[in-house]
C-alpha cells in the first residue's frame, strides 16, 4: 500500500515540476518583436521629435518609448561598420548593414525602427532595428 502511494505522490511530483518548467520557459523565452512587421505607431521628422523631448521629456518618453515610429530625416553620419547612422546630428539609429551599404550622407531617407529613448548627457534620440522604408 505504501508504495502505491509513494508512486503517486513522485507521479504528481514529477506532473507539476513539468507543468511549472513549461511556465517558466515560455516566459523565459518569449517571442521577439518583428519590428519590419509593425504598423508604425508615429511618424515624424527628427527635428520635430527632437523638440518634444526637450520641451518635455516625460511626457514624449511615454508616448515613444518602445514603439515602433517611422522617422524621416537628413543622413549627417554614416557609419557601416557599426551599422548606425545619424540623422540631422540627432537621431542615432542602428539596423542590419546590408540595409545601409546604399545609402550616402546627405540624402533625405525614411526609416522604420523601435525608438529606444533620448540620451540627456549626448542630446540624442535613438533608436534600433531599424530598416529603411522605401517610398
Amino acid at each position: 500500500m505504501r508504495s502505491v502511494k509513494f508512486k503517486n505522490v513522485l507521479l504528481l511530483v514529477v506532473v507539476l515540476l513539468f507543468i511549472i518548467s513549461a511556465i517558466v520557459y515560455n516566459y523565459v523565452y518569449k517571442n521577439h518583436r518583428n519590428i519590419s512587421s509593425e504598423e508604425a505607431v508615429y511618424s515624424i521628422e527628427v527635428s520635430e521629435l527632437f523638440q518634444e523631448f526637450l520641451t518635455n521629456q516625460e511626457v514624449s518618453n511615454t508616448k515613444y518609448a518602445n514603439k515602433t515610429i517611422e522617422i524621416y530625416g537628413t543622413i549627417t553620419t554614416l557609419d557601416l561598420e557599426n551599422q548606425t547612422i545619424v540623422l540631422n546630428e540627432q537621431l542615432s539609429l542602428s539596423g542590419e548593414k546590408v540595409e545601409f551599404q546604399t545609402l550616402n550622407v546627405g540624402e533625405k531617407h525614411t526609416f522604420k525602427g523601435r525608438f529606444v529613448g533620448f540620451d540627456d548627457l549626448l542630446e540624442e534620440l535613438k533608436m534600433d532595428q531599424c530598416i529603411r522604408i522605401k517610398k
